[in-house]
């Protein structure tokens, strides 16, 4: 830059740019735009992914999961086992229900508190795992949420004010 631009820049120039300035006011600058854009899907990413990451259970635990998802397709499965066994050995499936028939109510009883209980049980364990889930996908959320700005009325009052310091002394 020349002298004259130099002894200008003294007086006028405050290191900004009044056509830019002055453009920005009609039409957005895309670049700026652009870098806004890159950070919104940047937090968008982050947040996705703070959402849906999931611990990974250990063998044992999915060891256990696997058998206690066993259960209920072996009732459904063999009921139609039932079914079918009716139709091709009518004699061999009357033999098994007498035999069924002389089991005594009480434990008939026993037998439904035990399947009710086990599938009670994994009904309220699959839901409070359901809502764990749930808080952390939330308490993850608000993390990842911007600090919002103190409410200036919320702050305590400092002041040097002797008639204001008298008065809060006061009231405690």
């Amino acid at each position: 830059m020349g002298l004259i631009g130099q002894v200008l820049a003294q007086f006028f120039d405050d290191g900004r740019n009044a056509i830019v300035e002055t453009a920005e006011v009609f039409r957005v600058n895309a670049d700026k735009a652009d870098e806004r854009a890159v950070t919104v899907s940047e937090a968008t990413l982050k947040q996705f992914a703070a959402e849906f990451a999931q611990t990974r259970l250990g063998l044992f635990d999915r060891l256990i999961n696997g058998i206690n998802r066993l259960p209920r397709p072996m009732l459904a499965l063999g009921t139609i086992g039932l079914f079918v066994s009716a139709m091709f050995d009518p004699a061999w499936f009357s033999d098994r229900m007498l035999g069924i028939a002389l089991i005594p109510e009480p434990m008939w009883w026993l037998m439904g508190a035990i399947v009710s209980f086990y599938f009670g049980a994994r009904h309220q364990a699959k839901g409070q795992e359901f809502q764990r889930s749930v808080a952390q996908t939330l308490a993850l959320g608000a993390a990842l949420q911007k600090p919002k700005v103190a409410d200036a009325a919320a702050e305590p009052l400092t002041t040097d004010n002797a008639a204001l310091k008298d008065w809060q002394a006061g009231r405690d």
